[in-house]
């Protein structure tokens, strides 16, 4: 099968492979669409984390949101299942250690993530093999490119919920990337006031079709009083901006990651009484994700603005923009192209 395979940084191609037999326990699925995302530009520039961790090596395979169709089944996994359109997590924990037993398998020290961590190959490519405990099937109100961002919404959904957003709420989102569009579509139809902070008038237009009561820069942003700051950006001086910025017994998501340490004044968020909550993955919000996307209440769509094939992969993670690509952030991959 063909796959894109990272062999060092900015150095790749698309080749053949073999393709996954499923072991007992998973299964393997042919992928109709995958997205790409700013993890996989930073394992194509080599600056990801888990390269100099120890968690991730190359020549490696990337892609983690994605959608599919069920070919076959390993020992152990009900026939049922070929046939079935699905998506799955990208944490696969080990399931036996104190946090995979309470529910945190998204934070097991010795979890893969699927064309991320621990040698997994990824999504990018015409086959993927999934444990089946990991997959979501995908009703059919859920077509292929709404399947493939159920990864990144279930990350914002969570944002969301971590936020505790309230009809009524005004909630600001920093960053309108795909995670930041989509936790302000999830807060718009929790009836909430969205408001979305970013750097580029053309990425703030764009938050405006989507429904954004207002999208500004930093220096335009009006002083209103916000019960929720949900920073997806990747400014390391977001979450100092976002404690400053919020009311007192607010609550300050940070969901985003910057390349550089973020500080804050600790003092800022005792003195008003502001909660701080970290998200990783959307492990705890995908089929509530999905639920959403089925039916209506969040249209994810939009936000893809073109769909390439393999061969093109490469120069969208280098910054090209395919010819003729909408407003919205995502690109997605059809590896059958």
């Amino acid at each position: 099968m063909r796959a894109f395979v990272i062999t060092e940084p900015r150095r790749c191609s698309v080749l053949d492979v073999e393709p996954p037999v499923p072991a007992a326990g998973q299964v393997v699925v042919d992928v109709e669409r995958a997205g790409l995302c700013g993890t996989d530009v930073e394992f194509f520039t080599g600056e990801m984390a888990y390269l100099h961790q120890g968690h991730a090596r190359y020549p490696m395979r990337v892609g983690h949101e994605w959608c599919g169709t069920v070919a076959a089944v390993g020992e152990d996994v009900d026939e049922r299942w070929i046939g079935r359109r699905v998506t799955g997590d990208t944490m696969l924990g080990c399931g036996r250690c104190r946090r995979c037993r309470a529910g945190r398998r998204h934070v097991c020290d010795a979890r893969h993530e699927i064309g991320i961590r621990g040698g997994w190959p990824g999504a990018l490519a015409e086959q993927v093999a999934v444990p089946v405990t990991a997959l979501h099937p995908l009703p059919e109100a859920v077509d292929a490119v709404a399947g493939a961002l159920v990864e990144p919404g279930g990350n914002a959904l969570r944002a969301v919920q971590a936020a505790e957003v309230e009809p009524g709420d005004r909630v600001l989102v920093a960053g309108p990337g795909a995670i930041g569009l989509l936790a302000a579509s999830f807060a718009l139809a929790q009836g909430a006031e969205v408001h979305v902070l970013g750097v580029s008038e053309r990425s703030l237009a764009f938050a405006r079709t989507l429904g954004a009561h207002g999208a500004w820069t930093a220096e335009r942003l009006p002083a209103l009083p916000f019960d929720a700051v949900i920073d997806a950006s990747t400014s390391s001086g977001l979450p100092a901006r976002a404690l400053e910025l919020v009311e007192p017994g607010g609550r300050v998501v940070c969901i985003g990651l910057a390349p550089d340490p973020s500080t804050i004044d600790t003092r800022t968020m005792v003195l008003k009484d502001v909660t701080m909550t970290g998200v990783l993955s959307g492990s705890g919000g995908l089929a509530e994700t999905i639920e959403h996307y089925a039916c209506g209440e969040v249209d994810p769509r939009p936000l893809v603005a073109a769909t390439v094939g393999l061969e093109e992969v490469a120069g969208v993670l280098a910054g090209s923009r395919p010819a003729g690509a909408g407003q919205g952030p995502k690109i997605h991959v059809d590896p059958r192209r």
